[in-house]
């Protein structure tokens, strides 16, 4: 099974970006998306493979919060 979570971007330095797991950061790859600060993207296995919209990033970040509370 593959997960994928949002992220959202605070720094960019070249295919480098440090990205926000809601508190924990991360350095991911951005070479397959082009993704600007400010962006969310969803992040498998160290590379953002996708750019997500604000709404969307936070509607699922949410959901990951409702099942980790409840496990």
């Amino acid at each position: 099974m593959c997960l994928a979570i949002p992220a959202k971007v605070v720094e960019k330095r070249g295919d480098i970006a440090k990205v926000d797991f809601g508190g924990a950061m991360r350095d991911v790859n951005v070479s397959l998306v082009d993704a600007k600060v400010g962006d969310y993207v969803i992040v498998h296995a160290g590379f953002a493979i996708q750019i997500l919209d604000e709404k969307d990033a936070r509607e699922t970040l949410e959901i990951f919060s409702q099942i980790l509370e409840e496990s």
